[in-house]
């Protein structure tokens, strides 16, 4: 099982981190790179044509302001390609959102929440659940211990406010 995550500018290194992180605790192998779509777009395509032929399934590309990363990744791949607008501009990160989603028909891009690294790295365990059975178990079980946590929490307001 193998990702790709691929930010923009080291500044965006804390908010991929925790992607990074948790497609690990899955057991994904995982290539994390900063290159720019625009300052280093030859050693980005040269990563693109790697990542095309070495059993990569999907790929988490995160970029702020005018967030060109996520759609030029998904102009040399036909492998998912998951997008993470990025705040830090004057916009607070709706420019990058609205430059991921606005992408042409047949190029797509999954687009999570600003700064949403860590449900973009839950949408690329789902991806390759389809594939690994042993990720779709986990993510069921996860799934269960989110509920438990939840009901727990509704258990204790509900002792909390009862007459």
């Amino acid at each position: 099982m193998k990702a790709a995550v691929i930010m923009g500018s080291t500044s965006d290194l804390a908010k991929v981190e925790p992607a990074v992180d948790i497609l690990k605790k899955y057991g994904v192998e995982v290539k994390v790179r900063c290159l720019s779509a625009h300052r280093a777009h030859e050693g980005l395509s040269r990563f693109m044509e790697e990542i095309n032929q070495d059993g990569t399934e999907v790929v988490i590309t995160a970029a702020g302001m005018a967030a060109a990363l996520p759609g030029v990744v998904a102009s040399q791949t036909v492998l998912p390609v998951i997008g993470v607008p990025i705040s830090g501009s004057v916009l607070d990160g709706m420019d990058a959102l609205m430059s991921i989603v606005q992408m042409p028909p047949g190029i797509p891009v999954a687009t999570v929440a600003i700064n949403g690294s860590k449900n973009a790295a839950h949408l690329a365990l789902q991806i390759m659940a389809v594939k690994h059975e042993e990720l779709r178990v986990k993510l069921k079980e996860d799934r269960k211990t989110m509920e438990e946590a939840a009901m727990k929490a509704n258990e204790e307001v509900m002792a909390k406010y009862q007459a």
